[in-house]
């Protein structure tokens, strides 16, 4: 989990440029421990010693060079797409066609491959596939809040990039502290994978449902209650999320599941900013109109709305032109506030809707004897 306050800070205090530098040293340190705390086990070195041929490793050098294109196009697309209009831009359509067309070869050509970079055969599995499904839409929940959210208190509320990373901090610290806790409970039986699932997609979606329900006139502690509610559905959802995914696969099977679960882990992240920075513009506008049409100028809330901050501001000294004139600039600065907020709501409903629309997957787990053993080491 990032560690948003500092991050925060660092874009306060120098650029944002710097936050990738955290990396660095964490990653320096994960891989000294890595490589002196695990070794693989007896499969992995078994899976390891069946692809060399001839002494030399099997590698999927064209799964590669597909890959590499597609995804950078599609990453490219949903970033810059509602910056540049979507399809009123040839260059996003452009992207776009290459990435679908990109990863169509590659799911034809990995297909093929004996020895795939992603095993996409993997997904005839039922469980796994339900488990992919439910990694893209957590991926969507949570980066896509963890982009909203700060958006929010920034651009509405005026906080700075420190104190908006600290509001986030709270959920990160629960999803941290409950991850074992969902082990323990499926390990010792209490509970299985799926009823947790559930109980996490409920709880995320409350948790949305909390969050739209915010004014203008919410503070920081609400936000930050709001992700730590949001950070309890979270933290019961790694562990059995994971077990729902590797109960029906071989050992063998392992290293080839964490890379097509981390796809689409990544897929559901890099669409659910897209799809909060489409939504939130698109909505926007919609409320703009729709309350801008009830505001017309015959309108008297407006009219005597309009009195009331110019006669305000020229008891402050300002002349009657002018007062009627930062009056109107001030009511309409309103209304673009008022409209992103509502926007910004209507951003926290989707997810939430999404969120719930996958419960029933659920059911469709078939229940095995690995997601109930859990290894001690898990």
């Amino acid at each position: 989990m990032p560690v948003y306050p500092g991050a925060r800070w660092i874009t306060d205090n120098y650029s944002w440029r710097w936050i990738f530098f955290i990396n660095v040293p964490i990653g320096l340190i994960a891989l000294f421990l890595s490589s002196r705390l695990l070794h693989d086990p007896p499969a992995f070195v078994a899976e390891r010693a069946s692809v060399r041929e001839g002494g030399r490793l099997s590698v999927d050098a064209v799964g590669i060079v597909l890959i590499v294109p597609s995804s950078a196009a599609l990453e490219i697309a949903l970033d810059r797409g509602q910056i540049d209009d979507w399809f009123g831009s040839s260059f996003i359509c452009w992207l776009l066609g290459i990435a679908v067309m990109g990863w169509m070869s590659t799911v034809v050509w990995e297909l093929k491959s004996h020895y795939p970079v992603i095993d996409f055969r993997m997904l005839q599995n039922r469980n796994f596939a339900i488990a992919a499904v439910l990694f893209f839409v957590f991926g969507i929940g949570l980066f896509g809040t963890t982009v909203l959210v700060p958006q929010i208190l920034q651009s509405l509320y005026g906080y700075r990039a420190t104190d908006a990373g600290l509001v986030l901090g709270p959920g990160a610290l629960v999803i941290t502290v409950l991850a074992p806790v969902a082990a323990q409970l499926i390990q010792h039986r209490v509970a299985q994978p799926r009823t947790l699932i559930a109980f996490s997609l409920c709880t995320v979606a409350a948790a949305m449902w909390y969050f739209s329900t915010f004014t203008l006139d919410t503070d920081a502690a609400h936000y930050a209650w709001g992700r730590v509610l949001q950070g309890v559905g979270y933290g019961f959802f790694f562990v059995p999320a994971n077990m729902i995914a590797y109960s029906m696969l071989r050992p063998d099977q392992n290293n080839k599941a964490s890379s097509l679960t981390n796809l689409f882990r990544n897929w559901g992240g890099s669409f659910g900013i897209a799809m909060v920075s489409t939504v939130s513009e698109r909505r926007q506008n919609f409320h703009q109109l729709r309350v801008s049409s009830d505001l017309a100028p015959p309108s008297q809330i407006l009219q005597q709305s309009v009195r009331v901050v110019s006669d305000y501001l020229a008891h402050k000294g300002y002349s009657s032109a002018d007062a009627l004139s930062a009056a109107k600039d001030v009511l309409y600065r309103q209304l673009i506030r008022e409209s992103s907020f509502l926007a910004f709501m209507d951003c926290f409903r989707f997810v939430g809707l999404l969120t719930l629309a996958v419960v029933p997957l659920l059911l469709l787990v078939r229940r095995t004897r690995a997601t109930v053993d859990v290894p001690k080491g898990h």
